[in-house]
């Protein structure tokens, strides 16, 4: 039997397939330790808990941080995951330059429906790995918030479930608490 192995790709690698549009926007991939993988198609309660979190955030957060809603953060060298939300440091330039790196990233946030496997056991320690100090998922269907923190080569070292009537500070911003029911679907469940 002959044995093959899967090409790595580096996020350069990547780009460059963007810019010879070999992947277009209307390609729903995003890079995740080397694999290009298709994301999952969002159901409704996905789509609108991302917004809604989103919109609260970025009113809360908006003088001391951008809020970015399913947009691209490099984490290199193999990965550029779309995270649902990212909460990075102010730019000038807005990122039109580049995309944020793990040194200026406060917070990601991923939205989770079908894919609470896949954001725990697959996107975890990718984040973790990059460094990220902060990292939650939002359980749509439990209404509960994955929390992740202390991050290590091999992994979280923290990993706390916090139900959706608490309130959690985000590590970069201690002051600023935030309902976690303001992030979810009133009528959900």
């Amino acid at each position: 039997m002959v044995s093959t192995k899967a090409k790595q790709w580096t996020v350069d690698d990547y780009h460059r397939m963007i810019k010879a549009g070999i992947l277009t926007e209307g390609d729903r991939v995003e890079l995740l330790e080397g694999q290009i993988i298709e994301m999952n198609p969002q159901l409704p309660p996905h789509a609108a808990t991302t917004q809604r979190a989103f919109r609260y955030l970025d009113r809360l957060l908006e003088t001391i941080a951008y809020v970015r809603m399913q947009l691209p953060v490099t984490l290199k060298p193999k990965s550029e995951p779309e995270p649902d939300i990212a909460i990075v440091r102010i730019d000038p330039d807005e990122y039109g330059d580049r995309h944020p790196a793990p040194d200026e990233i406060f917070l990601i946030i991923e939205v989770a429906d079908s894919t609470l496997l896949s954001d725990r056991q697959q996107k975890a320690p990718i984040y973790a790995k990059a460094g990220i100090p902060d990292y939650w998922i939002l359980d749509v269907n439990a209404r509960q918030v994955y929390v992740f923190r202390e991050p290590m080569q091999e992994g979280y070292q923290q990993e706390v479930i916090v139900d959706a009537n608490r309130v959690l500070a985000p590590l970069a911003f201690p002051d600023i608490e935030i309902p976690l029911n303001q992030l979810f679907l009133q009528n959900a469940l």
